[in-house]
């Protein structure tokens, strides 16, 4: 076993240092420091697996695959444990949140709206990110560093925490953490412990004056204080705005687009007809006075109010959210709400909220197995279930409702300006009517009650049931529009006074606006719990105010008696009466044949038998951790195997050598070191000692008496008998049996994991002897 001197030990100690100081820019992406978990995790995991390499003398392939075993074995509780067994043990879901995490997490973090928290597997970004940096640099730092101390080689090893750092730049927000602290730390540690490995350089090299290198040390300290207070100074200056910060995030369109969904809008009459006695879900925590927001549609193509795609949407669009929901940029909020839904009759992807939400938390197990498919905007404060919200879902939100102040308040206010995408194929009928209704008032508060007052006042109320007294129909496009305002009497419901509202601040007036679709369900004071009907839909216009948020307008009128039109009924004339001819009933039974339909399902016929899911996630659970200890060592046990039928398949003298051979590498497997350059008689004598120093001496006994039998049988010039050769075999596998049942199962264990790469090394150091010696 290895040893690890104490400057490796200091090597292995900054690295870790440096990367926790560049992993640190991942707290904006996820909004606190819960990330640390895994991001340690994964520190401790890698630098473990390059000690443990260094310590028992794997090869680099074996300790990468071990790397990899401790990977899996070991992530759960750092990163996932809510989904492990017993917290800390993997489960088929972690092994399987480990591996989406490192492939598709890089991706998910960027489209991600912070904090993020969803989907389960994105804390093993962090973890993997350390996980890479300190396996490599840890090998780097044991093996290849040492054989050669210099600046340069350390400097090599920075590699992997600038990346990370970098890394954590780039996958993070506009608003740094810490960025002028972290920096200047970075950028000391580093910068020390090159001059420290530079003195250490100079040290080594044995220079006479140690006050040369006392010098050389404080200068380098000297240029290490200069170029960080140069740094610090030209960091505070010239730091960029945040609005100038690169990063991903900004570069990403998120890459859900709510337009591959039909409008909410669409299907306002459905919920008025097929669903207006239906429980569609029940709420509880709600007040007086709230309504039920569904969705916001702010784009009009002439046919459908619908929801801007990701590209026109001023906050981007619907991002991927964990249970922490992003605030609006522009609202003024006020109290809180935390209500509980039960969905019933409902079944679509946007999910009923109220307010703004803070908090959403999945509570059934099915829908909370898909939140990975949860987007949230949350400037118009909806979210949407990309895989479906239907009967049985069950989730909390917490939220906090606008704030709408009175007229009054608003008399002196400007409309916000926020881009929405611009409106298509508005009829001009909207406008004149727009203009009809505004007048002379002067303010945008009154310009807009002036548009929902004249809607309110003069049109009418139809649903277009069959109790209503006029019909009226289903629709918004420019067609159903210009009815509305045509006909002798406006009629219709929310569908079409929202639509046409909409249309009449954006096109006439010049505003932004929007339509909202929701419920408005009747609401007791304190009443615990509501029971929404489809009858209880509605839709509304929003419209921002500076400094206030989106104020609501609701343009629907009350009254519902519409006047009758006097037209005249068309005179019936009678028609003569045609005698039918009769019916025949009678069925030849000589036609009719009795037939037996099997009812059993196709499916159960040809699956006579099905293994239960729990069977699957069990063995999943206990074979793949198996799979990734036993099958390195699998892959190594062939490539020996291998080794073994080449040797033996040799000439004779050959394949005695190959005997010698083959028991050296067994016992270079087992953690002894074998010299490259030696005879037999010298390696026999080596590996005799180092038996002797670890209390194995017995057992290596007998390594000379073999080692001159086989140098009789290379050396002697006579054929060796096929029967000398299996007798040579026969006692290196009796001697290689005899070390490896002495130095213990541990040692056994790990030796099956080891790959000696002896022969390979001993090519080398002959080819440096002899360009020595041609020298």
């Amino acid at each position: 076993m290895n040893r690890i001197p104490m400057r490796s030990v200091g090597d292995l100690a900054v690295l870790s240092v440096l990367s926790l100081l560049a992993v640190a820019g991942y707290e904006t992406s996820f909004g606190d420091a819960d990330f640390l978990l895994a991001a340690i995790g994964g520190l401790i995991v890698g630098t473990a697996a390059a000690v443990v390499g260094t310590l028992f003398r794997l090869g680099v392939l074996t300790t990468v695959l071990v790397g990899f075993a401790a990977y899996f074995l070991l992530g759960t509780p750092f990163t996932m444990p809510d989904q492990g067994i017993l917290v800390v043990l993997p489960s088929l879901a972690s092994l399987a949140g480990l591996a989406l995490g490192a492939v598709y997490g890089w991706a998910d973090i960027v489209t991600i709206g912070t904090p993020v928290e969803a989907p389960y597997y994105v804390a093993a970004v962090p973890y993997v990110a350390t996980w890479v940096v300190s396996l490599v640099g840890g090998m780097l730092a044991l093996r290849w560093l040492p054989s050669r101390r210099s600046p340069l080689r350390a400097a090599v090893l920075l590699i992997g925490p600038v990346v990370l750092y970098i890394s954590g730049i780039l996958l993070g927000t506009d608003e740094a953490y810490l960025a002028a602290v972290r920096g200047i730390a970075f950028a000391v540690i580093a910068l020390v412990w090159l001059a420290w490995r530079r003195s250490g350089t100079i040290e080594t090299a044995g220079t006479p004056d140690r006050r040369l290198a006392v010098r050389r040390l404080g200068g380098a300290s000297a240029v290490v204080a200069g170029a960080v207070a140069v740094g610090a100074v030209a960091g505070l200056a010239w730091a960029p705005a945040a609005s100038d910060r690169f990063v991903l995030r900004d570069e990403v369109v998120p890459p859900f687009d709510a337009r591959e969904f039909p409008s909410p809008l669409a299907g306002f009459r459905n919920y008025t007809k097929d669903l207006v006695e239906e429980p569609v879900f029940t709420v509880s925590g709600l007040e007086p006075g709230d309504q039920i927001r569904l969705a916001s549609m702010d784009a009009y193509s002439g046919r459908l109010w619908t929801v801007a795609g990701p590209e026109e949407a001023a906050d981007g669009g619907y991002a991927i959210v964990g249970e922490t929901l992003p605030q609006p940029s522009l609202a003024d909020l006020g109290s809180e709400r935390t209500i509980e839904v039960d969905v019933l009759a409902y079944d679509d992807v946007w999910v009923p909220t109220v307010g703004y939400g803070e908090r959403l938390r999945l509570l059934d197990a099915d829908t909370a197995a898909r939140a990975g498919d949860l987007r949230y905007s949350a400037d118009t404060g909806t979210a949407v279930l990309t895989s479906g919200l239907g009967e049985g879902a069950h989730y909390e939100l917490t939220a906090r409702m606008q704030r709408e102040p009175d007229d009054d308040a608003l008399v002196d206010v400007p409309v916000a300006n926020v881009d929405l995408p611009s409106v298509q194929n508005v009829p001009d009928v909207v406008t004149a009517k727009a203009e009809e209704y505004v007048g002379d008032a002067a303010s945008a508060i009154e310009q807009i009650r002036a548009i929902e007052q004249g809607l309110k006042t003069n049109g009418f109320l139809s649903h277009g049931l069959a109790s209503d007294a006029v019909a009226s129909r289903a629709g918004h496009g420019a067609d159903r529009l210009i009815e509305l305002f045509t006909r002798s009497e406006m009629v219709g419901d929310e569908e079409q006074y929202a639509a046409a509202m909409a249309l009449m601040v954006r096109e006439h007036l010049g505003y932004p606006a929007r339509v909202v679709m929701g419920f408005a369900p009747e609401i007791s004071e304190g009443q615990d719990e509501v029971e929404v009907l489809g009858g209880d839909v509605t839709a509304w216009v929003e419209v921002p105010f500076e400094g206030v948020g989106w104020v609501s307008f609701r343009p629907t009128p009350d009254q519902v008696d519409v006047p009758q039109e006097q037209t005249p009924k068309p005179k019936s004339e009678p028609q003569p009466q045609v005698r039918q001819p009769p019916r025949n009933e009678s069925v030849e039974d000589d036609l009719l044949s009795t037939v037996e339909i099997d009812d059993t399902d196709d499916d159960d016929r040809d699956r006579p038998f099905q293994i239960p899911g729990w069977v699957w996630v069990l063995a999943g659970s206990i074979g793949i951790p198996l799979a990734i200890v036993f099958l390195p060592m699998l892959v190594v046990s062939l490539i020996k195997a291998s080794r073994r039928k080449r040797r033996l398949a040799a000439g004779a003298d050959r394949s005695a050598a190959g005997a010698w051979d083959e028991l050296v590498d067994r016992y270079a497997e087992l953690g002894f070191e074998p010299p490259t350059i030696g005879s037999r008689r010298q390696i026999a004598a080596a590996l005799e000692r180092q038996a002797v120093e670890q209390g194995l001496a017995d057992p290596a006994r007998q390594l000379a008496p073999l080692a001159v039998d086989v140098d009789d049988d290379v050396f002697s010039g006579a054929q060796v008998a096929d029967e000398t050769v299996e007798r040579r075999w026969s006692e290196a596998d009796a001697a290689a049996a005899a070390i490896a049942s002495a130095a213990g199962g541990i040692r056994r264990f790990v030796s099956r994991y080891r790959l000696s790469r002896r022969a390979r090394a001993t090519r080398r150091a002959e080819r440096r002897a002899g360009r020595r010696d041609a020298r």
